[in-house]
């Protein structure tokens, strides 16, 4: 059975959890679409968290991806140097030193969501089209008094690339990020195919709120909302039988936070 989902809590744990727990109910094997807000930052413009849900997570994780790792590809968090003046400069730099070591992983075979952002190079008649760094073009233009809506967006779905007959290729689920400048706020919202629950949505939430926070501080608003939005999200490979451990972690857990907050 499939059916839409819109979260209700705005913190990115607890929305995290109360889809994980949906997804587990008797009946359910995936929701299509789903949409999941994260609203609640702390004085740093980072995403408040429950680290004992990410733990818990983590823990599940232990032979595949952490979900720090998964966020990384969104957005590189501690390559960024935000006290430098230039550090946009600096981050773009950074990125493209390390970047050999990067695709040498098997995983990213097919690409990084990051460099997707940064150096965008599709495929053309002659070769490969110059790279485009789409976050520089976004927070040029719109420094420079262009506040299209339109203007504002960065793709990362490559035709010339992704177009092909492979039945299971992974990357990229993420298709494209839209950034919404209103009234000195940014609002960010990404656009997923299909999210895997377990292994990515948490890491794909927090990379979201990260890149929302450079961009936020390069465009000089305040981080107000990210927003992601699946066509689909499922359990990924896991069974419900072999989830059952963590299924009672995390009703344990948001069982004492209601407990603690009454």
């Amino acid at each position: 059975m499939s059916r839409q989902y819109i979260a209700r809590s705005e913190q990115l744990s607890s929305a995290w959890a109360e889809l994980f727990l949906e997804l587990m109910k008797p009946g359910v094997t995936k929701l299509s679409p789903v949409v999941v807000t994260v609203s609640e930052f702390d004085a740093n413009h980072l995403p408040l968290e429950n680290p004992v849900i990410r733990a818990a997570l983590d823990r599940l994780l232990q032979t595949e991806q952490s979900c720090r790792t998964v966020a990384s590809t969104i957005f590189p968090n501690s390559v960024w140097r935000p006290g430098l003046a230039d550090n946009a400069a600096d981050l773009y730099a950074r990125y493209e030193k390390i970047w050999p070591r990067i695709k040498r992983c098997h995983a990213n075979a097919n690409g990084v969501y990051f460099r997707r952002l940064t150096a965008y190079s599709a495929k053309c008649a002659d070769g490969v089209g110059a790279p485009v760094n789409q976050l520089g073009h976004i927070i040029e233009t719109y420094q420079l008094g262009n506040h299209r809506h339109s203007a504002l967006q960065a793709s990362i779905l490559d035709p010339t690339r992704d177009h092909n007959h492979a039945r299971q290729r992974g990357f990229p689920c993420l298709q494209q990020v839209a950034f919404g400048a209103v009234d000195g706020e940014l609002e960010v919202t990404g656009f997923y195919a299909l999210q895997h629950h377990i292994t990515k949505s948490y890491g794909n939430y927090l990379g979201l709120c990260w890149l929302g926070r450079f961009m936020a501080q390069q465009m000089e608003l305040r981080l107000s909302r990210v927003t992601c939005v699946s066509s689909m999200l499922n359990l990924g490979a896991y069974t419900k039988g072999t989830l059952s451990p963590l299924k009672g972690e995390i009703e344990q857990i948001l069982s004492v936070n209601q407990e603690q907050q009454a």
